[in-house]
């Protein structure tokens, strides 16, 4: 009886031991297949994530074909654009040549024509100069004017004279120092008296003399002055007309020198002489300004010329 049951204890525990192993193959066997699981998920992920970023590329790439499409539209836009801007500027290049071409034609006609009514005013004037007609010196002095308010031309300054020499003859055509109802005095500084001036004698005479006949008709009683002298470091002459007339408000400073400009409508003349005058001056390199400084009453304007 103890045989069978030692047989029977060896065959339980052969079996045990049978089924441990088995159990433990088994488990072996699971834990390799989890991670044979394991492993073919985590390669899903990457092919997931390799999915994701094909996508992701393709659609960028989508986007810049699309982009490439459209930048190639624009510059294709562009290329025509240059091409009609060049059409333009071309046609706007030879326009503006042919304007320059007629405008050169149309400014040697008016310097030809120019010089023309210079030389037949000249002679003009030389006749009524030896034939003291002063109606006539007036009437060619308001030709020369209408030409002088655009200025369009430089001037030549081809005499060489005393400083003084203008005041002199812009006092004579003026007749400022023959009015009666006023004082006239002038004022010659004694370097200016000695001092040699190149310019243009008529127009600088037609220049100061506009100067005087303003200070005249705007002075109805008092004096009128003219002071000449020279500045030797800026190499000019200086011809100063002072009055003590109604003056000149501040606002009025330039707009006095426009062509056409009466600031007062009860006196006579186009309203063209301080034009002139400016106008003369800085075609001979120099200037007319109104002295804003000058106290009064009345004004004081000064022409400058280059010595």
């Amino acid at each position: 009886m103890w045989i069978a049951l030692l047989i029977i204890l060896a065959i339980a525990l052969a079996l045990a031991v049978a089924l441990y192993f088995q159990m433990k193959a088994s488990h072996k066997q699971t834990a390799e297949q989890q991670q044979l699981l394991n492993d073919y998920q985590q390669r899903v992920d990457e092919q997931q994530k390799l999915l994701n970023d094909y996508r992701a590329l393709e659609k960028n790439f989508d986007n810049v074909g699309e982009g490439y499409e459209q930048a190639l539209e624009a510059f294709e836009n562009m290329q025509k654009e240059q091409e009609q801007s060049k059409q333009t500027i071309a046609s706007l290049e030879k326009r503006c040549g042919e304007l320059q071409d007629r405008c050169t034609r149309n400014d040697e006609a008016q310097m030809k024509a120019h010089e023309v009514i210079g030389k037949s005013l000249a002679a003009m004037r030389d006749i009524a100069k030896t034939t003291a007609d002063g109606k006539l010196l007036s009437l060619i002095g308001a030709i020369s004017d209408l030409e002088d308010v655009e200025g369009k031309f430089a001037i030549n300054r081809t005499d060489n004279i005393l400083v003084a020499q203008v005041a002199d003859e812009a006092i004579a055509i003026s007749g400022i120092d023959k009015i009666s109802y006023l004082k006239f005095e002038k004022q010659v500084d004694p370097v200016a008296a000695a001092t040699m001036l190149s310019t243009n004698l008529v127009k600088a005479v037609r220049a100061l003399t506009h100067l005087l006949d303003n200070a005249l008709k705007f002075t109805s009683e008092g004096a009128v002055t003219l002071k000449v002298a020279v500045d030797m470091d800026k190499m000019q002459a200086i011809y100063t007309v002072e009055d003590t007339g109604s003056g000149i408000d501040a606002e009025e400073t330039e707009h006095i020198f426009e062509p056409y400009v009466k600031l007062n409508q009860f006196f006579d003349g186009q309203g063209i002489g301080l034009t002139v005058a400016r106008s003369i001056a800085r075609r001979l390199d120099g200037d007319v300004v109104l002295d804003t400084t000058f106290e009064g009453p009345g004004s004081r304007f000064v022409l400058t010329l280059p010595i």
